[in-house]
């Protein structure tokens, strides 16, 4: 019988037999695979993570996830707040969760927000940077002059993402903010970004990359695992300023596949998880703990710190 069939079935004890029989070497494990044979084993291990992992997730570690577990995967990538919206108005289930803010998870904590997150761990973090595309006409200029001239100059065309929906635009925001007081520049955020829906430079986080590499951006806000990932260069900002992406993940409420979901934040947290990140220009963080630690997994205690 299908694994998932038989879990809504008997879900208390054939899920204890699963994850019992399935878990060696700190992994959890279904019978020996191929590469090849991953994908017919059944149901994915749905994850759905930050539009800024989309690299990552989909190149990199998804599939040595699959390799090293025998679970196959499935990303979906999206604004982390617009992704935890959909799982407040159950247009999506899943089994993991991947946001690029502690605050996202607050969204879906408590039975106002249908208690879908109850635990998360905080695991690597990027600062926002200023990618921008080698070939614009405001490349030189970007490399040589304050970059807050030159994001104001005619012509110039900017990228960012939705405040609303994604954590990035909201930092973005907020850089711009603390950026007018830091410069001595008031109205820095309203000449650079114009109203915070600004038509003309919000587009979704998925898409900015791909819309400066084809140049139709000279430059725009990112966080430094994907100017890296990319080989964008780009503009650090001072340490007084600068935003930072906190990823955190954590297993949604009711996941299909509590086995796959367990496997997943384990490999991701592991030695070769956190190689991978690294690979990717994140920085990695000891692994800490928000939320009821009583309902976290047995087996994720000893990678978490309380």
């Amino acid at each position: 019988m299908h694994k998932n069939l038989t879990v809504i079935l008997m879900p208390g004890l054939l899920a204890l037999l699963l994850a019992g029989a399935f878990f060696t070497g700190g992994c959890a494990r279904r019978p020996p695979a191929s590469a090849d044979q991953t994908a017919s084993l059944g149901s994915p291990v749905v994850v759905l993570y930050a539009g800024s992992l989309v690299n990552l997730m989909e190149h990199d570690l998804g599939p040595a996830f699959q390799q090293a577990s025998g679970y196959s995967f499935r990303g979906v990538a999206g604004g982390a707040l617009a992704l935890a919206n959909q799982i407040k108005g159950k247009l999506r289930r899943a089994d993991v969760f991947i946001s690029a803010s502690p605050k996202v998870n607050d969204t879906l904590v408590g039975d106002a927000n249908g208690n879908w997150v109850q635990w998360y761990v905080t695991y690597a973090e990027a600062p926002l940077v200023i990618g921008y595309n080698p070939k614009s006409q405001f490349a030189k200029d970007l490399a040589t002059k304050p970059w807050y001239e030159v994001l104001a100059e005619p012509g110039f065309r900017l990228g960012r993402t939705d405040p609303v929906l994604d954590p990035k635009g909201a930092l973005t925001i907020q850089l711009l903010d603390q950026a007018s007081q830091y410069y001595h520049r008031p109205g820095l955020m309203t000449q650079l970004l114009g109203p915070p829906d600004n038509p003309a430079q919000v587009f979704p986080e998925e898409e900015l990359v791909g819309r400066l590499q084809a140049g139709q951006l000279d430059a725009g806000f990112f966080y430094s695992n994907e100017a890296t990932e990319q080989h964008m260069p780009y503009i650090t900002l001072p340490d007084a300023i600068v935003m930072k992406a906190r990823y955190t993940v954590t297993i949604l409420r009711d996941a299909p596949d509590q086995p796959g979901a367990l496997a997943f934040v384990q490999f991701l947290l592991g030695p070769q998880g956190q190689a991978i990140l690294r690979q990717h220009g994140l920085t990695v963080l000891k692994p800490t703990l928000t939320g009821n630690a009583a309902v976290v997994p047995d087996a994720l205690r000893p990678l978490i710190s309380p």
